[in-house]
C-alpha cells in the first residue's frame, strides 16, 4: 500500500518539458513567410502597373485634344463692282505689307518686283505643303511581288498638341498598304489615315509629333484658312502643292467665277473656277494674296475647261474638316437636294421647302423611305426651307442619331405629308 502510495506520488510529481525550440525551422518558416511576402508585393505592383492605364481609361477618360476651326458668316452679296475695282492706283497687301502700285506708270522692272512678291506669298505657304505617298503591294504576270506608288499633295491644316494633321485626297491613300509624307525638307516618316469623308474625298492624315525632329518642326508652318465667302470673281489667287503633277509649284492666275456649285449628298458646295491652267490630276490649294487658303483643288469638281483648275470652296467643307481632325465621322443620310425658290414653287406648284432630287442607293435615306420628288419641310420638327439648312440639320447630328423627317410626296390628288424616320450613319 505504501508502495502504491509512493507510486502516484511520484507520478503526480512528473515535470513535463517543452519541445526544444529548432531554430533552424523557425528561420525557414520566417524566411518563406518572407519571401510569400514580397512575391505578393511583386504580383500586385505588377497587376497595379498593368491594370492603371486600363482603370484610368475606364473611369477617367482623357478627351482628345479638340481642333477648331474660325467660321465665317455667309455674305449676302460677294459681288464687287468691277467699275469700282479698277482705279488708276490701287494698294494691295503683300506679306504683312502694303504695296502701292500706279499701273499707269509701271515698267517691266515693277511688274517684275510685283511678281517676286506674289511669289514670296506662294513660297512661304510651300512650308505648310507635303508629298503623300501612298504604296500597294502588287503581283506581276509571273506573280512577282512588287510596290506601286501613288504621290499627291497635302497641306498641314493643324496641330493639337501630340500629332500633325495633314489634309489630302482620299483616292491617294485608297487601299494602301502604308502611307508616307514628305515635309519641305525632304524629311520623310510614316502617317495613318485618322478619317476621311466618302463624300467629298476630303482626308486627314496624322503623324506624331515625336517623329518628327526638330529641325523639320522649325521648317514646317501651319496653314491659315481664309474666308472664302469673301472671294468674288476677278479676285488674284495663287495655286500651290501640285497643280502640275509637280510638288512645291507655284502658279498664278485669277477666279473667273465664284457663282458655280456642286451636288453632292447632303450638300451642295460652291466652286471656284480659275484660269489657272494646270494638270487633270492636279492637287493643292488656293491661296489668297493673304496666303491663306479659301479653296481645295478637286479636278474631280471640274465645271469648266480640263486644263484649268477647280476648288471647292474652303468655307463651305470647314466643319467636314473640323469633324475629320477631332476623329469623328461625317453625318450622311443620302440625298441629293436643291432649294425650292418662290420661282419654282409658282411656276410648278411646288410646296416650300427643300427638293429631294436623288437619294443615294443603300444610304440612310432609303431605309427610311425617302423617295425622289419628295419635298422636305421638317426635320425634328424645325422648319426646312434651304438647301444649306437641310445641311446644317444633317451636320448638327451624330453617327447613330435617329432623325424625324416630314416631307410633302405627290399623289393622285396632289401633295400629301409624310413623316419618316431615319438613322443618321457614315460615307
Amino acid at each position: 500500500m505504501a508502495d502504491k502510495d509512493q507510486e502516484e506520488f511520484s507520478f503526480m510529481k512528473e515535470k513535463i518539458k517543452r519541445k526544444p525550440v529548432n531554430k533552424r525551422k523557425l528561420v525557414q518558416k520566417l524566411g518563406f513567410t518572407v519571401l510569400l511576402a514580397v512575391i505578393f508585393g511583386f504580383v500586385a505592383c505588377l497587376v497595379f502597373t498593368c491594370m492603371r492605364p486600363v482603370m484610368e481609361r475606364w473611369f477617367h477618360k482623357e478627351e482628345e485634344p479638340r481642333v477648331s476651326l474660325p467660321q465665317y458668316e455667309e455674305m449676302e452679296d460677294t459681288q464687287i463692282d468691277t467699275e469700282e475695282q479698277m482705279p488708276e492706283e490701287a494698294e494691295t497687301s503683300v506679306e504683312g505689307t502694303e504695296i502701292s502700285v500706279d499701273f499707269s506708270e509701271m515698267m517691266p522692272a515693277d511688274y517684275q518686283a510685283l511678281q517676286n512678291k506674289l511669289y514670296t506669298i506662294g513660297t512661304q505657304a510651300n512650308h505648310s505643303i507635303v508629298t503623300v505617298t501612298g504604296v500597294k503591294n502588287d503581283t506581276d504576270w509571273f506573280n512577282t511581288p512588287y510596290e506601286r506608288q501613288g504621290q499627291s499633295s497635302g497641306v498641314v491644316v493643324a496641330d493639337n498638341g501630340t500629332e500633325l494633321l495633314i489634309m489630302t485626297e482620299k483616292r491617294i491613300i485608297e487601299d494602301v498598304s502604308a502611307i508616307h509624307v514628305t515635309f519641305v525638307n525632304n524629311m520623310t516618316t510614316d502617317a495613318t489615315l485618322k478619317k476621311y469623308d466618302g463624300n467629298t474625298g476630303i482626308a486627314i492624315l496624322s503623324v506624331p509629333l515625336n517623329e518628327i525632329d526638330e529641325g523639320t518642326m522649325n521648317r514646317i508652318e501651319i496653314a491659315q484658312l481664309g474666308n472664302a465667302l469673301a472671294e468674288s470673281q476677278g479676285s488674284v489667287v495663287l495655286a500651290v502643292g501640285s497643280p502640275l503633277g509637280t510638288t512645291y509649284s507655284i502658279l498664278m492666275g485669277s477666279i473667273t467665277s465664284a457663282n458655280n456649285s456642286i451636288s453632292a449628298y447632303d450638300g451642295n458646295y460652291a466652286i471656284f473656277t480659275t484660269d489657272i491652267v494646270g494638270s487633270s490630276d492636279g492637287s493643292g490649294v488656293l491661296l489668297n494674296l493673304d496666303g491663306e487658303i479659301i479653296g481645295i483643288i478637286m479636278q474631280d469638281y471640274s465645271t469648266g475647261e480640263a486644263n484649268t483648275l477647280t476648288a471647292v470652296s474652303v468655307s463651305q467643307v470647314k466643319d467636314i474638316l473640323e469633324k475629320l481632325m477631332n476623329n469623328q465621322d461625317v453625318p450622311y443620310l443620302g440625298l441629293k437636294v436643291s432649294t425650292v425658290t418662290k420661282d419654282i414653287q409658282e411656276e410648278y406648284e411646288i410646296p416650300q421647302g427643300v427638293y429631294v432630287k436623288d437619294v443615294a442607293f443603300d444610304s440612310p435615306a432609303l431605309e427610311a423611305g425617302l423617295q425622289s420628288g419628295d419635298v422636305i419641310t421638317k426635320i425634328n420638327g424645325e422648319p426646312i426651307e434651304t438647301a444649306q439648312a437641310y445641311r446644317n440639320a444633317i451636320m448638327s447630328h451624330s453617327v447613330g442619331d435617329t432623325i424625324r423627317i416630314t416631307v410633302m410626296r405627290q399623289g393622285a390628288e396632289g401633295y400629301s405629308a409624310v413623316s419618316c424616320r431615319a438613322t443618321i450613319g457614315v460615307l
